[in-house]
């Protein structure tokens, strides 16, 4: 394990793009890093009378804490994020519905003469000791206990030629991809782009549907600690995501038939390449064998996953078994969190 780094931002350290940054500290492969990141809306959403489009300001939503310099990484690397820890750092998470913004409304994409949903916020409890999260309906006294399931919805590193992206979205580099797949025990992987990677993370949810039909999941700030490994000559085109059972392949777009495309294109030749099949041989496992966990229908880009059971490769090992080693960082780094 190398070194332990601790960064706590400020309100100036916070970020809306990935890419067109300076960067906050510098990392070295195995380091680990705690840090603190904020919740979509910035903290600015307290109470249900506080409507996200009257206490925040567009375009700082989705804020996130970094960018991270990473030494030793140049374009055509790999950039392995572990999380170790993902624990809220409130006691009450926020939702919301938008006019214009989720799955189940016109947007400015799908624009049709219905009127605008009602912007409503919802607020939840959070006991992290019991893993807990306590949905409460609005207009009656229905309350329901959910399980607690922090993962962080954003997490990326600058895209290629000078660009600066929007937080808002995601895409190759990663952004915001708002899976929940993304939890401790967690290992993501994303291809480096340009000269010290410039990691980013933030969007902090104690749980989330899978799709985040409405646009917004269970918003709380987090405290976070991950470590690093950087994979030298070892490009990946769209990111990807290894957990003790499962490796999965993340793609980005609209429509959405288009992200399912690139996120099973990527998965089959990943698994041809692990296992020698045939790209058609690999293929055919993929297909019989994989599932598609939904990341968000809602935000610029939409993002769906290709997961495959690791027990149907034979023991092959990814990236040369970088999951598993900053998996092993939990049992020497205690209070670390991670299951």
């Amino acid at each position: 394990m190398g070194e332990k780094h601790t960064y706590m931002p400020t309100e100036k350290d916070l970020s809306y793009t990935f890419g067109g940054r300076m960067p906050l500290a510098h990392l070295r492969s195995g380091d680990v890093l705690s840090t603190y990141t904020e919740d979509c809306f910035g903290g600015a959403v307290t109470t249900v009378d506080d409507l996200p489009s009257k206490v925040c300001t567009f375009p700082y939503l989705n804020p996130v804490t970094g960018p991270f310099f990473v030494e030793d990484t140049e374009p055509g690397d790999t950039l392995a994020v572990h999380f170790l820890s993902i624990v809220p750092a409130r006691t009450v998470g926020v939702s919301s519905t938008f006019p214009h913004f989720g799955a189940l409304t016109s947007t400015s994409h799908t624009a049709t003469l219905q009127p605008p949903l009602e912007e409503r916020v919802w607020l939840y409890d959070i006991d992290v000791e019991a893993g807990v999260v306590r949905y409460r309906a609005r207009n009656s006294d229905y309350t329901v206990d959910l399980p607690l399931d922090p993962m962080h919805g954003t997490v990326g590193v600058a895209p290629a030629g000078f660009e600066a992206r929007s937080s808002i979205t995601c895409d190759t580099y990663g952004g915001n991809m708002d899976t929940p797949e993304l939890r401790a025990g967690t290992t993501l992987y994303l291809g480096v782009n340009v000269h010290g990677a410039m990691l980013g993370l933030g969007d902090g949810h104690a749980r989330q549907g899978e799709g985040e039909a409405s646009g917004v999941a269970v918003e709380v700030a987090m405290r976070t600690t991950i470590a690093v490994e950087v994979i030298k000559g070892a490009p990946t085109p769209w990111p990807r995501i290894e957990t003790d059972d499962t490796i999965m392949s993340v793609g980005c777009a609209r429509p959405l038939e288009d992200a399912f495309r690139i996120s099973h294109h990527d998965l089959v030749g990943w698994t041809a390449e692990l296992t020698g099949l045939d790209t058609l041989d690999a293929y055919q496992l993929v297909a019989q064998a994989g599932t598609a966990p939904v990341g968000n229908v809602c935000d610029p880009n939409y993002t769906m996953l290709a997961a495959l059971p690791k027990r149907v490769l034979r023991g092959a090992a990814t990236y040369g078994g970088v999951h598993e080693r900053l998996r092993a960082i939990a049992d020497v780094a205690p209070g670390t969190g991670a299951p």
